[in-house]
């Protein structure tokens, strides 16, 4: 069963405020059986498939799942827009895939501190903030200590306590982002004022940055992709 198109025919019918009897008389089938095909409980046949990619004006590759681009497009690292075109990287056969990652993580990067200046909080801005550096600080020490000559007073935090150190400290960042974006004010600190200025759907991300949308559902696609393969290997 492809949980994706239950997931994504639901999407596309609430982001263009459709009712559920609406887009079933529009598709040409009983509301019963469009609960079904948006509830995962049956299989749509390819005939329906193809009615409902041209109703939305989508791919049938995205209704599937299958691409993040709603018109199925595959990127490459040539569709990726520069996050500073004053920094182009030299690609080489050996450097694509570092180019590409960064490409993609750059620019998911301006989605994202786009939206985030219109949350009004600053403890939203800095606990993001300093969530991601630890991330990226994290990741750099282990690369700086693949090579054992390199020496390690580089850091003031001991080696054999910076990776639960840091974790720790994410994970304290990550609490305090989670009360400020629910509306939970801590001691000292601040939340989401107008949660309506962060309302976001593929449509509206796709006109507001339609230099970095690829990017960012790309980003999304392969990072859930990622965390699936860990049930799989459960």
């Amino acid at each position: 069963m492809n949980t994706d198109f239950a997931r994504i025919m639901t999407l596309l019918r609430k982001e263009r405020k459709l009712s559920q009897k609406k887009a079933a008389e529009d598709l040409g089938v009983s509301q019963g059986l469009l609960s079904h095909y948006e509830k995962g409980k049956r299989e749509c046949g390819l005939d329906f498939l193809v009615r409902a990619a041209d109703y939305y004006n989508v791919s049938c590759d995205y209704l599937l799942g299958r691409s993040p681009e709603p018109q199925g497009k595959t990127i490459s690292i040539d569709d990726i827009p520069e996050d500073d075109p004053n920094q182009r990287d030299k690609v080489t056969p050996n450097s694509v895939m570092i180019a590409f990652n960064k490409k993609l993580i750059n620019n998911s990067l301006s989605v994202f501190y786009s939206l985030l200046s219109k949350c009004r909080s600053s403890t939203m801005v800095k606990e993001s903030s300093g969530y991601l550096m630890l991330a990226v600080y994290k990741m750099f020490r282990y690369l700086y200590s693949a090579n054992p000559g390199n020496d390690q007073n580089f850091f003031m935090i001991d080696s054999a306590a910076a990776p639960s150190g840091t974790n720790a400290a994410m994970n304290f960042c990550e609490a305090k982002i989670a009360a400020a974006s629910t509306g939970t004010v801590l001691e000292g600190e601040d939340c989401v004022r107008d949660a309506e200025e962060l309302t976001a759907n593929t449509q509206s991300l796709a006109e507001e940055y339609p230099r970095y949308y690829s990017s960012m559902v790309n980003l999304i696609k392969n990072s859930e992709s990622r965390i699936k393969s860990l049930n799989n290997k459960g």
